[in-house]
């Protein structure tokens, strides 16, 4: 087999990229899915606000797409009146009487002109009882109907048009009755409508079979009558749910005529339809659909409000649109998530919505399968959750995020101005020199050896020795604090803080594997928070900032730990709750005295354990200043006055420089 050949050409740019993939979409939802927590919330968000594809290129949310729904439905109903399906009637009937009238006179005012007396008085009583025959007809168009079908025309032209205008409203009606059940109306033969109405009953029957318990032959009726069905119905669900879908938008439209309209048009249907068999079935079929599917929009109605009237015709396409799309609304409003959006017609979006809603309405439906296929969302009972991967590559977003903010060479790679024997590699090289480990690197040196001139077999010189540098192991401890009192979202410093929390965890994981990292919420009361919880944590709604009882569990968390142990904290209010002799919680603001003396005793035990405590201030006033020079005093740790937008800067910068501090003074 020949292998496959590629050409490659060089990017002008003009050529289209990979446009959307898993991690861009990961990428898209960091925010919002750190800000509440909550993964299906996200994706519902994403859904309704849209976003943009890695070329710029916008993808269409919901609330846009619903709005052109609302906007077409809006034009068609102030555009067009239900009146004009009997206004073409009523004037045609109105034209051949006259005409008939006309050709009245013309005979009387013949016959008066022959100079036949006894013609001209002949001719006069016929006129004169036909006229008043006229005069005598219902005012409804089926009573015109009827009337006028055993009328004696005298115009051979006025018996003309009434012959053409029954059969065309034979055929709407009938059209009207068979678009219920057939997508393939055209032209249909005496033959044809025979075929509809046995179709018809079977299809009743199959509705029985199954009441029964019963498996109907779905398979055999779509050989005998697939032709009825363009939509290409899979199973007998599908196929029920599209006559459902005709026969809901064709009760709309009765629904939505006045009362009046509504009895002439069954008043006509009565007159002209004499197919009493094909009827039943079509009224036996609609009990059984609206049985099956209640929801399917049966008592529908639409306002039309406008003056260009319908004829019954575009009436019936009308409505089939207008139903189109409230099931394509109700798809969009009650999408769990961009999987459900998979069920849309994408053709019928296509015509309804244009070509941009429906590529948006195909991409945003990938998302779900992108990201469970990328191994980054899982479904468990029913909800959307994230994997473990998922988890880390939230991380690595927000430290992403954060450090694209930083000067590369405040970060880089944590040069040190000493190396040695080791056990972390640092993955750089150095010329050996006398008295260092061999620890030699062997791609390096073999690459010197031939810089030189060395051709195989390659000879090695001592100048061409080249060794990787490692770092001496050190260990860092560190628990992390994170305010999840309401001040925070309401000042809105909880998502930056909280991607603080995700970069750092991130970043020792990655980085720093051998360090530990705890995870300490605090409000009213603290609690321990593990880093699969971390994600979907979410501040809590009620008052209070307990830092006692958050330093007392991080203090518990490091006596089970060794190395440098540090509490890192992020806040943006003083202590205004403690944890009483009862082992309950009290909340005071302004602080009272018993809950600072608690909240500096515990910082007094976390000093005695050796450990540092660094406060990251977000918004401070005086009074958190003040507690936080106490605090700093007592502890020996630091403080940093910052903002929503410096804080990532400060915490890494800050975990980072304290690291090389401890790598220095182990040497």
């Amino acid at each position: 087999m020949a292998r496959p050949r590629f050409r490659y050409s060089p990017w002008d740019g003009t050529q289209r990229g990979f446009d959307l993939d898993a991690l861009d979409v990961m990428e898209q939802l960091t925010d919002d899915l750190l800000y509440h927590g909550d993964l299906n919330s996200a994706l519902r968000r994403m859904m309704q606000q849209g976003f943009e594809d890695r070329n710029g290129e916008r993808i269409e949310g919901l609330r846009e797409m619903l709005e052109r729904i609302r906007e077409r439905r809006e034009q068609a109903l102030s555009n067009h009146d239900l009146g004009g399906v009997y206004d073409d009637i009523a004037k045609e009937l109105r034209e051949l009487v006259e005409q008939e009238r006309a050709e009245l006179q013309r005979q009387v005012e013949e016959a008066a002109a022959s100079g036949d007396e006894r013609r001209r008085e002949l001719t006069e009583e016929t006129a004169a009882g036909k006229n008043l025959e006229l005069d005598m007809l219902p005012p409804d168009l089926a009573g015109q109907m009827k009337g006028l079908e055993q009328y004696d025309f005298s115009s051979g032209e006025a018996q003309q048009r009434y012959d053409e205008l029954v059969d065309k409203l034979r055929e709407q009606l009938m059209q009207q009755m068979v678009d219920q059940m057939s997508g393939e109306v055209a032209n249909m033969s005496p033959e044809d409508m025979a075929r509809m109405k046995d179709m018809m009953a079977e299809l009743n029957h199959m509705l029985d079979q199954r009441a029964a318990g019963e498996e109907p032959d779905f398979e055999g009726f779509m050989e005998r009558y697939g032709d009825f069905f363009p939509e290409n119905p899979q199973t007998l669900d599908e196929l029920l749910e599209v006559m459902a879908r005709r026969m809901a938008a064709a009760q709309a439209m009765l629904n939505s005529m006045s009362p009046e309209q509504r009895a002439q048009l069954q008043a006509l249907s009565d007159q002209l339809l004499e197919d009493m068999d094909l009827r039943w079935q079509v009224e036996q079929l609609g009990q059984n659909l609206r049985q099956a599917f209640p929801d399917a929009g049966w008592e529908q109605r639409y306002d039309f409000e406008g003056m260009d009237p319908l004829d019954m015709g575009s009436a019936n396409e009308l409505l089939q649109e207008l139903g189109d799309l409230d099931q394509l609304e109700q798809l969009m409003r009650g999408a769990p998530d961009p999987g459900a959006l998979a069920d849309a017609d994408l053709d019928r979006v296509r015509e309804l919505l244009g070509d941009d809603a429906a590529a948006s309405l195909d991409r945003m439906a990938e998302v779900t399968r992108m990201l469970s296929e990328a191994g980054l969302i899982e479904q468990r009972e029913g909800r959307m959750e994230l994997t473990p991967r998922g988890m880390r590559k939230l991380g690595q977003n927000a430290l992403a995020e954060l450090f694209r903010k930083l000067d590369r060479d405040q970060l880089g790679r944590h040069e040190l101005e000493r190396t040695g024997t080791g056990h972390e590699r640092s993955y750089q090289t150095k010329p050996y020199e006398w008295g260092d480990p061999f620890n030699l690197h062997i791609e390096r040196t073999i690459r010197n050896a031939i810089v030189r001139g060395e051709t195989a077999p390659v000879r090695l010189s001592p100048d061409d020795f080249e060794i990787e540098q490692t770092e001496h192991l050190v260990r860092s401890s560190t628990v992390l604090m994170l305010d999840l009192s309401l001040s925070m979202p309401m000042r809105d410093n909880f998502l930056p803080a909280k991607k603080v929390a995700m970069a750092l965890h991130s970043l020792i994981s990655m980085q720093y594997p051998r360090d530990y990292l705890g995870i300490v919420g605090f409000s009213e009361t603290a609690r321990i928070l593990t880093a699969e919880q971390l994600p979907e944590v979410s501040w809590d709604f009620v008052y209070g900032t307990n830092m006692q009882h958050g330093f007392q569990l991080a203090r518990q968390l490091l006596s089970r730990q060794s190395g440098t142990k540090q509490i890192l904290m992020i806040t943006d209010g003083e202590p205004t709750a403690h944890i009483n002799s009862h082992g309950e919680p009290e909340f005071h603001y302004p602080p009272v005295r018993a809950t600072v003396d608690a909240t500096l005793l515990e910082v007094a035990r976390c000093t005695r354990d050796d450990i540092r405590i660094n406060t990251f201030m977000l918004d401070p006033d005086s009074s958190l200043q003040h507690f936080i020079e106490q605090l700093t005093r007592l502890n020996g740790g630091r403080a940093f006055y910052t903002t929503p937008q410096t804080l990532g800067d400060y915490v890494l910068v800050d975990f980072i420089e304290q690291r090389r501090q401890l790598l220095r003074a182990r040497r």
